[in-house]
């Protein structure tokens, strides 16, 4: 379904209390939404409600939130079944939790391995498998953020990309099997964003990581969520937000071995410079 007036939609919108999904949160309310968002971050729902409110057009608008871990299949189950009742039937379904820990494979424990992909994957069948009767009644829309380390493998980020290529693969899978009903799909790749996961990101980032991280660009949340709600009347598949990365993926496609040849020098150069230094002392 394509959406070019959000007026009287309702949105339900995971990982909503910050970053990508606040951002999207605002902009949907300042359209004439009405917006139910989720977090496990209990601390943080209550102030980006008030920021989500104070983007409102109408009276007419709802706005709610309830606490959710994404990763837990009978909390969502129960958490959204709940939300239904109360806030009623989504037309719109933005899957915005996730996780990062970029750290080498061999650093990474097996927890945290565990974590990013119940998180970033399952989180993202959780909450469909559980509001799909109703976005197939109201001929919904449902966007699935994953990440340019969706289509293409980043240093230490093993664990990420992992879960963020399944979300690219589910997520085709699934628009094939819902076009039937009148439900689109559509996965969001954007590059490095400046929120709340990347500041935490970058304190532990190895510098092979930062050296490939700092040659992109860094896009704000603002910026992210204004092309996906533009990109939402053309019902696009794959929506990338930025120049560099549909160039990215244009040249993974078309030369894959440019872009790791890319990607190996400058993880190379990093990796020269900190054998120097340490020869140094």
């Amino acid at each position: 379904m394509k959406i070019t007036n959000f007026e009287g939609r309702t949105a339900y919108i995971t990982g909503g209390s910050s970053g990508i999904g606040l951002a999207i949160a605002r902009q949907l309310a300042s359209r004439g939404a009405s917006v139910i968002i989720f977090s496990r971050q209990a601390d943080l729902l209550k102030s980006a409600i008030s920021e989500i409110e104070n983007s409102r057009v109408s009276e007419g608008q709802r706005f709610s939130y309830m606490q959710m871990d994404v990763s837990q299949h009978e909390m969502t189950d129960k958490v959204l079944s709940n939300a239904v009742s109360e806030f009623g039937a989504p037309d719109i379904l933005i899957n915005s939790a996730g996780i990062a820990y970029p750290l080498k494979f061999e650093d990474t424990p097996y927890e945290k391995f565990d974590d990013i992909i119940k998180v970033n994957l399952y989180g993202t069948w959780n909450t469909i498998h559980c509001l799909l009767p109703y976005l197939k009644q109201n001929k919904g829309y449902i966007v699935n953020v994953s990440s340019i380390g969706g289509f293409i493998g980043v240093f230490a980020m093993t664990s990420y990309s992992a879960s963020k290529f399944a979300v690219i693969g589910f997520s085709e899978a699934l628009r094939s099997e819902l076009k039937l009903h009148g439900v689109t799909v559509s996965v969001l790749c954007p590059p490095d964003v400046d929120t709340p996961m990347l500041e935490k990101s970058n304190m532990i980032k190895p510098a092979e990581a930062k050296a490939i991280s700092s040659a992109a660009d860094i896009m704000t949340p603002e910026a992210v969520a204004s092309f996906l709600i533009n990109a939402m009347s053309r019902e696009d598949f794959l929506l990338i937000p930025n120049k560099s990365g549909k160039l990215t993926h244009l040249l993974k496609r078309l030369v894959p071995g440019l872009t790791e040849r890319i990607i190996d020098s400058k993880i190379n150069s990093v990796q020269k410079n900190l054998k120097s230094a340490n020869k140094s002392f």
